[in-house]
């Protein structure tokens, strides 16, 4: 989709796959972990950025849907939807593709949450965005509202309900 924003590209490493020829699951995480500092980014949560303010985000959740098997040295890139934002977090959906003809390949969904480091005596705590933050993550989060919610969105994981 033209509007979401791209947060990472790269190619699958040769260390990155497993004995079944294919992404090893842990490095998806890695490609969506890469993703969020991305996002991070781009609203001023850089390295420098946060030495600057004392702050960071954590990851409070994330769900991994696998949809194609992905080989090494495929060029991928994620695409990012922000699909909600409050004074503390940003509810995130990662989308992995193929560069060279857009399949999807995985999606993950992530809740982070803002963290002041700042502090030394009580240690990492939740805190609002600073502000500078927030002026950048607000206005891409808005131009995201009108987009369409991603099928794996808020999906909840469980086993079928065995028939009886």
């Amino acid at each position: 989709m033209r509007d979401l924003l791209v947060t990472w590209r790269g190619d699958i490493d040769h260390a990155w796959v497993d004995y079944n020829c294919h992404l090893n699951d842990a490095y998806y995480m890695v490609i969506f972990s890469y993703a969020s500092d991305g996002l991070m980014a781009m609203v001023g949560q850089d390295a420098a950025g946060r030495a600057a303010m004392g702050h960071t985000m954590y990851t409070l959740e994330i769900h991994l849907n696998y949809v194609q098997e992905v080989h090494e040295g495929v060029a991928v890139e994620v695409r990012t939807q922000i699909l909600g934002v409050d004074a503390k977090r940003v509810h995130l959906f990662h989308t992995l593709h193929r560069q060279d003809d857009g399949t999807l390949l995985a999606t993950n969904e992530q809740i982070l949450a803002n963290i002041d480091m700042s502090n030394t005596a009580t240690g990492p705590k939740t805190a609002p965005f600073f502000p500078t933050v927030a002026a950048l993550l607000m206005p891409l989060a808005q131009s995201h509202a009108n987009l369409p919610r991603p099928a794996n969105a808020g999906r909840v994981i469980a086993l079928p309900a065995a028939r009886k």
